[in-house]
C-alpha cells in the first residue's frame, strides 16, 4: 500500500503523505505503534518514513536504523502518556505497571505494552524460586530449610565447601541451600518482587545471564577472598538482579515514573542490608561444626559487582543488541578475566599458601 505513495521506489514516503494514508487506514493501526512511527518520522530532519521501518514496527522488530533514529530524534509523543489511559483490564494494568517499574522512557514503555504477550511467561525466576527451593528442600530432603545447626547442613552435595571445590557443580548448586528460614525468606521475596518484572521486560535469556553470572561470581569470590568458608544461598544471583535494577533507577531517576520509587528503593536497600548484616554476623559467630566456619558473606558482594557492571548494561539497553555496546564488551571481558583468575587461584593458590582448611564433611 505504501508503494502508491512512493512512485520512485526510494523506500521512503513523506510524513504528509503518510498522514493522509493514516486518515484512510489509521483505525487498523495500534495507537501506540502509530505514535512510535510518527516519532520516528519526526526524528528525521527530512520528514520521511522508511518503508522497512514501518514493516519492522508492524512485526514488533527494531532495526538498527530504527534504534538510531529514536535515540537521536526528539522522541516527542503525540498523545497522552500510557499512565493516563483508562478503561484497561487487570492484565493490561499489570503490564503497564511493570513497564513503569522498569523502563525510563515513555516510547519504550508503549512499545513494551503493545508487544508483550506473556508468551513465554517469566518461567526462569519462577522455576528457580519455587521448584528449586521448595520442591528440592521440601521433598528430597524432607525439610524446607537446613539450619546451620542441622546435622545435614554440611553433608549434602549442593553447598560449596573449600575441601570439595574440585566438584565444579557446587559453584552453582549452593543456591539451593539456605542457612535459616529468614535467609530463604528474604531471598525469595526479593527474587520474586524484582526478578519476575525484570524477566517480563528483558526476557529469560538476559535475566538468567545476570542471575547465573552473579551466582558464579559469588562462589568464586568466596573461594578467593574467604578461602576457608563454605557458602549457601542464592544471594549472589539475587543481589546481582536487585543491584542492577536499583542502579538503573538511579541512573535514570528523572525518567522513572514508578509510584513510590524512593520508598521502593528504601525497602529494597533495607532488606538487602538486613540480610547482608545477618550474613556477616553469622560468618563470625561461633560455628556449630568447628573447625568449619559458618557460610561466607562474600557471595553477596560478588553479586553486587556483577549487578552494577553487566547487569546495568543489560537493563539499560532495552530491546537493543548488546554486541553493539562497547561497555558491554568491556565489562564482559573483566568478568571473564575474573573467572579465569579465580579458576587458576583455586587450582594453585590453596597449595601454595598451605592453608589449613576445615575437614571435608
Amino acid at each position: 500500500l505504501l508503494s502508491q505513495f512512493d512512485p520512485d521506489n526510494t523506500g521512503y514516503i513523506s510524513t504528509e503523505k503518510f498522514r493522509s494514508l493514516l486518515q484512510r487506514h489509521g483505525s487498523e493501526l495500534d495507537p501506540h505503534k502509530l505514535e512510535v512511527l510518527l516519532a520516528l518520522a519526526d526524528s528525521n530532519s527530512e520528514g520521511r518514513i522508511c518503508y522497512q521501518d514501518f514493516v519492522n514496527l508492524m512485526s514488533n522488530k527494531r532495526s538498527n536504523s530504527f534504534r538510531q533514529a529514536i535515540l537521536q530524534g526528539n522522541r516527542r509523543l503525540c498523545s497522552k502518556a500510557l499512565l493516563e489511559e483508562t478503561g484497561l483490564s487487570l492484565s493490561q494494568r499489570l503490564i503497564r505497571h511493570v513497564a513503569y517499574e522498569t523502563l525510563p522512557r515513555e516510547i519504550d514503555r508503549k512499545w513494551y505494552y503493545d508487544s508483550y504477550t506473556c508468551c513465554p511467561p517469566p518461567w526462569f525466576m519462577i522455576t528457580i524460586t519455587l521448584v528449586a527451593f521448595f520442591l528440592y528442600n521440601g521433598v528430597v530432603l524432607d525439610r524446607f530449610v537446613l539450619q546451620v545447626s542441622h546435622p545435614l547442613y554440611l553433608k549434602n552435595a549442593l553447598l560449596y565447601h573449600p575441601q570439595l571445590r574440585a566438584q565444579a557443580w557446587r559453584y552453582l548448586t549452593y543456591i539451593f541451600m539456605h542457612a535459616g528460614i529468614e535467609h530463604l525468606g528474604l531471598n525469595v521475596v526479593l527474587q520474586l518482587l524484582v526478578g519476575v518484572p525484570l524477566e517480563m521486560v528483558h526476557g529469560a535469556a538476559r535475566i538468567s545471564f545476570v542471575y547465573v553470572a552473579g551466582v558464579v561470581a559469588g562462589s568464586l569470590a568466596v573461594s578467593v577472598a574467604d578461602m576457608r568458608a563454605p557458602v549457601v544461598g542464592s544471594s549472589g544471583g539475587v543481589y546481582a538482579l536487585v543491584s542492577a535494577h536499583l542502579a538503573n533507577i538511579v541512573m535514570n531517576w528523572s525518567g522513572m515514573k514508578c509510584q513510590f520509587k524512593l520508598l521502593r528503593m528504601a525497602v529494597a536497600l533495607i532488606c538487602m542490608s538486613f540480610e547482608f548484616g545477618r550474613a556477616v554476623w553469622l560468618r563470625f559467630h561461633p560455628s556449630a561444626y568447628p573447625p568449619c566456619p559458618h557460610p561466607s558473606f562474600m557471595a553477596h558482594l560478588g553479586g553486587v559487582m556483577v549487578g552494577i557492571t553487566l547487569g546495568v548494561i543489560i537493563l539499560r539497553n532495552y530491546e537493543q543488541r548488546l554486541q553493539d555496546q562497547t561497555l558491554w564488551w568491556i565489562f564482559l571481558s573483566i568478568y571473564v578475566i575474573f573467572v579465569l583468575f579465580a579458576i587458576f587461584w583455586n587450582i594453585f593458590a590453596y597449595g601454595l599458601l598451605d592453608l589449613k582448611l576445615p575437614p571435608p564433611p
